[in-house]
């Protein structure tokens, strides 16, 4: 066995086969984000159904690193205003890089907030 492994070893097989097996122990495969904010308001958001973690809604220098395991969903209030809720959802990519930001091109509305991918 030692001998196979070392073999498998050099071709790269093992770390493959150990992530494999990690998705089928986990019911599946985890993907990464990071979410950044970069307006001045806080922004509430859930991945997959769970609620961000404050500093990651914190305006303008919070960021969250999330691990998926259910597609990652995003899911979030377009419009910063208190009084006012406009939700959208958006299947993030794995690995990706998001920030949260001003939408200067909306007219008429100074609070709306668009995800957009960054890296």
């Amino acid at each position: 066995m030692l001998t196979n492994q070392t073999c498998l070893e050099s071709f790269g097989l093992i770390e493959e086969l150990d992530e494999q097996a990690a998705e089928t122990i986990s019911g599946g495969a985890t993907e990464v984000f990071t979410v950044k904010n970069k307006t001045p308001y806080n922004v509430s958001y859930t991945l997959d159904g769970t609620t961000a973690p404050q500093y990651a809604a914190n305006p303008n220098d919070g960021y969250a690193v999330w691990t998926a395991t259910s597609g990652g969903i995003i899911r979030y209030d377009k419009d910063s205003r208190n009084d006012f809720e406009d939700y959208v959802t958006y299947n993030l990519a794995d690995g990706g890089v998001y920030e949260f930001q001003d939408n200067t091109s909306t007219v008429g509305n100074p609070y709306d907030i668009q995800l957009y991918t960054v890296a």
